[in-house]
Order: structure tokens, then sequence, then C-alpha cells
């Protein structure tokens, strides 16, 4: 593994501090008057996505942690987890649910993914920006209520529960933006 030093530091950086993997959310060289310089971090655990502050000394050393990705295409969910296809390969792997939590609102059968590893460990997936889910539940449109003002909570097929414009009914299939959890356009 390579060795960097605090100098190095990038947005989007992968890391390997106390026994942990953690990507840089971001950081800021400082200088004070008195003292040692130090950077300031804002680090995200890859693996329990939890997020937090960790300053270094200046000019301290750490392994980076070497991140994988491959493109792979989601097939479908059995008794141990989600089954996910190599496109290239044709090789299967399954990906417990609890590694892929925050995807799984999103996520639907022969969707293409990437998949993050960390050393032949599953760490989680990337799904793409944006998706289209279908409307499986939401208050009826009542006429009147145009494009303009105001939303209501629109339940998607996948569970996933999203602000709509009042216009949207049950059936419709929606864009939805994966980073926020927002509704974009009708698909």
């Amino acid at each position: 593994m390579a060795t960097i030093s605090t100098a190095q530091f990038k947005t989007g950086l992968t890391i390997e501090v106390d026994n942990a993997i953690w990507r840089i959310i971001n950081f800021q060289h400082v200088k004070p008057g008195k003292g040692g310089a130090f950077v300031r971090t804002k680090l995200k655990n890859l693996r329990t996505g939890a997020v937090q502050d960790k300053t270094f000394r200046a000019g301290a050393k750490m392994e980076q942690a070497q991140i994988d990705t491959r493109n792979m295409q989601y097939l479908y969910e059995d008794g141990a987890g989600y089954v996910f296809m190599d496109m290239d390969s044709y090789e299967q792997i399954t990906v417990p649910g609890d590694k892929i939590k925050d995807a799984l609102n999103y996520l639907q059968e022969n969707m293409d993914v990437s998949i993050v590893q960390y050393e032949n460990e599953v760490i989680g997936i990337e799904v793409p920006n944006t998706v289209t889910l279908e409307v499986s539940e939401t208050e009826p449109s009542i006429k009147g209520n145009t494009a303009s003002g105001g939303s209501k909570p629109a339940t998607m097929t996948t569970g996933l529960i999203v602000q709509v414009p009042f216009f949207v009914n049950a059936g419709d299939k929606l864009v939805i933006n994966t980073n926020d959890a927002t509704y974009i356009s009708r698909a």
C-alpha cells in the first residue's frame, strides 16, 4: 500500500486510520500563530457510514486505502442478500443488505451499479445520480391543484417516500435524484 502525508490530502481520497477505511469529505490546513501546523478533516467511514472530525499533525503519514469499483448489474434479492453480476465475466456475488442499506431505496432489477470494494470486501454500492421509479401510493389529485406550489408525500415501489407536486398520481413514473431523494420530473 502507498503511504501518503497530510500534504497530499484531497477531497475524495481514501485513507486507512485506526483499522478503518475513511473517505476525506473535506479538509483544511491550519497554521496557528503559535505551535505547529495541523490538518483538520471531516472523514466518512466507508464501512459504517459514520462521519467524524479528525485532526492530524502536518506531515503525518498514513496508508492510502486502495478502493476498487466494478460495474455490475443488480439481478435479484435472495434470502442471503442481493445478487449482482459482473457484466464482463458473468461472475455473480451476493451482498448482504446491511452493506448497501442506503442504496436499497433506489435499487431495481437489471440496474447497472458500481460495487465498491476494499481488498475483495464489498463496502458499498454506488447507484446512478438519477433513477426512474414508479409511484405505488399517494393521495389522489384534487381538481384545481396545478404544477406550481405545494407538495405531498408519495411512496415509490421501492419503499422510498418523496415529496412530489400535487398533480402526481399512483402509477406515474418519476425521475428521482439519488443524492438527496428529491423529485426531478415525470419520466
